[in-house]
């Protein structure tokens, strides 16, 4: 499972995408997008693109098999979404900080036992959603 906004895609995102469905033995993907509201708590201005229309966009990517399923975030609590899909592990990007921290232990104590991995940057000077605006 991984997380983001996805407000467009670009060789960062299938780059990260690639890296996280080569970690699990089952190559199931399953992809979080981030609720409209919590970006702009995190980013401090909201995406280009609604919720729904970044659900779409990487649900486009089902049919080359890059990823198996799409999910929207929650919007105050994170831990219902995962729980619900109950993945055997949860990539982050290397830029992903927020809800991260305690993310590993949250799962935890809701007896989810999570690998944790952080993903390597796809030319992070690059490909990232702010520098390509």
């Amino acid at each position: 499972m991984v997380f983001g906004t996805f407000d467009g895609l670009h060789k960062g995102h299938l780059n990260f995408f690639k890296q996280a469905k080569k970690l699990a033995q089952k190559s199931f993907l399953i992809v979080s997008i981030a609720r409209d509201l919590n970006v702009f708590e995190i980013k401090k201005r909201f995406p280009a693109f609604r919720e729904n229309e970044r659900v779409i966009l990487v649900q486009k990517l089902i049919k080359s098999n890059l990823v198996n399923k799409v999910v929207l975030s929650g919007i105050k609590n994170y831990l219902p979404h995962i729980i619900k899909e109950h993945p055997d592990i949860i990539a982050l990007g290397y830029d992903q900080k927020a809800y991260t921290k305690n993310l590993q232990k949250d799962l935890k104590n809701k007896e989810l036992i999570v690998k944790v991995v952080r993903l390597k940057p796809f030319r992070k000077k690059i490909y990232k959603n702010s520098l390509l605006k």
